[in-house]
């Protein structure tokens, strides 16, 4: 009998993994001491109890400050009431939450069919992330954030398209990257949801502006177009496009042309692949798609902002339970981002070796744009209500049909809706209604103020002598 074929083997089996992830996660990559959700609380003190600028906050000893749009300084306003200590636990619990519901979103179904044994190896799977962990450790919004967009893919899938955009709206004010899934909005011809998304957004960049006056002036007409204020571009945790032009072209400046034109090519590739998976009512893999866009085009992309990938993965490994070469695929994707590897290059990312090596997250990204299964028959979609219209009546009892005995083959069903590699019923259209930055959160300029080493920050400004 297998280990896991019984209860008891279960449990030993959970035991096992969930010890070698906390020995994996206290030896091999290094804490971050909650050291960006360290810079929202000292940013928010100093604004509410001493009258100062959260853009003027330095965290003490070093130059790290406040860099996300003024309505994020807002929404962390009740910090202002608690000591650092329970902000961490807050933070913690908001993280804990999100994480709870992407998976809800992302895997609901088949968890609940593996019972709490499939969801505590999902759980500790995802610990090994290195984005995962890493958004905890420094108390970052990142799962915060992916789990306000994926509740407005839950929302315009299930027909409950009254509040859709309300999440994307209120991302896209908290930091700018999400904002791109308002033109997926757009380019899903829900003029509805993408309208409620710019104006939850602007009412709620307007909202800061009544409340922090000069904040708001400083940064949309300073703050936001200075990048290094955020971080180093060939930092080598920066795993965007620019990252890669900035780390080729090190000491010098990177080509602005050769980002526009790297930009307008991904561009093109990710409204293609979308528009090919809605026109396949696949709404989840349009919103992985863009998920994989925004990583790829931010200017600073941090490793602990690649939790929007975790939408593709999940897909992947979906569709790896149907096609045994892409579960394979699936698992060589997560390995690597379990690694930490582009922090071999942390020195040094020249030659080669350094252009392949300290990119690799940005590959995998790239990967996935490309060549993530979207839009096709099995489809990905999420089964998050059945809307009777799109079920088959039931058989009348009162007059049974007769069957042939030379009809005896059995009529082929059409092919169910999978969420993840889940089949669950009958397709949705989700084109009918129903009812109706930068995680970068702090500016580099002094060494890494992390307890752990110098390599566990991703905002250093300089590489250690």
């Amino acid at each position: 009998m297998r280990l896991t074929g019984t209860d008891r083997g279960r449990i030993l089996f959970v035991l096992a993994l969930a010890t070698a992830v906390a020995v994996f996660t206290a030896t091999v990559p290094l804490l971050r001491d909650w050291f960006d959700l360290r810079v929202y609380h000292g940013a928010v003190d100093a604004w509410i109890h001493h009258g100062g600028s959260v853009y003027d906050y330095r965290v003490p000893g070093t130059e790290y400050g406040f860099t996300y749009p003024p309505f994020a300084a807002v929404s962390m306003l009740p910090m202002a009431l608690l000591a650092l200590h329970a902000a961490i636990a807050v933070g913690l619990l908001l993280n804990l939450a999100a994480t709870a519901f992407v998976l809800h979103v992302l895997a609901g179904e088949r968890l609940r069919r593996h019972g709490w044994f499939g969801l505590a190896v999902t759980v500790c799977l995802l610990a090994l992330l290195e984005p995962v962990r890493d958004t905890f450790s420094f108390g970052q919004v990142n799962l915060v954030l992916l789990a306000l967009v994926l509740g407005d893919a839950w929302l315009l899938s299930t027909g409950r398209e009254r509040w859709a955009g309300v999440g994307i709206g209120l991302a896209a004010a908290i930091k700018l990257t999400p904002a791109i899934f308002i033109v997926l909005l757009l380019l899903a011809r829900r003029p509805r949801a993408a309208g409620t998304a710019v104006g939850v957004a602007a009412t709620a960049t307007a909202l800061a502006a009544w409340v922090m006056p000069q904040a708001s002036r400083f940064y949309w007409t300073e703050a936001v177009w200075d990048t290094t204020r955020i971080g180093r571009l060939d930092y080598v945790s920066n795993q965007s496009l620019q990252g890669v032009l900035a780390r080729l072209a090190d000491p010098a400046e990177p080509s602005g042309a050769a980002w526009a034109l790297a930009a307008l090519a991904v561009l093109g590739v990710w409204v293609w692949r979308a528009r090919r998976a809605l026109a396949s009512d696949d709404l989840l893999g349009a919103f992985a798609l863009t998920g994989l866009a925004a990583c790829l085009l931010s200017p600073i992309t941090w490793v602990h902002h690649l939790v929007w990938l975790l939408p593709s993965l999940a897909i992947l490994f979906g569709e790896g339970l149907r096609r045994r070469r892409l579960l394979w695929i699936a698992g060589g994707l997560y390995a690597l981002l379990c690694s930490s590897v582009v922090w071999l290059w942390f020195d040094d990312a020249s030659g080669i070796d350094g252009f392949v090596g300290s990119n690799t997250y940005v590959w995998i990204t790239l990967g996935l744009l490309f060549g993530l299964p979207v839009g096709q028959a099995r489809v990905n979609r999420p089964p998050w209500r059945r809307r009777t219209s799109d079920t088959a009546p039931a058989p009348s009892p009162a007059a049974p049909a007769r069957v042939p005995a030379s009809a005896s083959q059995p009529t082929e069903l059409s092919p169910p809706v999978m969420a993840a590699g889940t089949a669950v019923g009958p397709a949705v259209d989700t084109r009918r209604g129903g009812r109706s930055e930068p995680t970068g959160s702090t500016r580099p300029a002094a060494p890494k103020p992390q307890s752990s080493s110098e390599r566990a920050s991703s905002y250093t400004a300089k590489p250690p002598a």
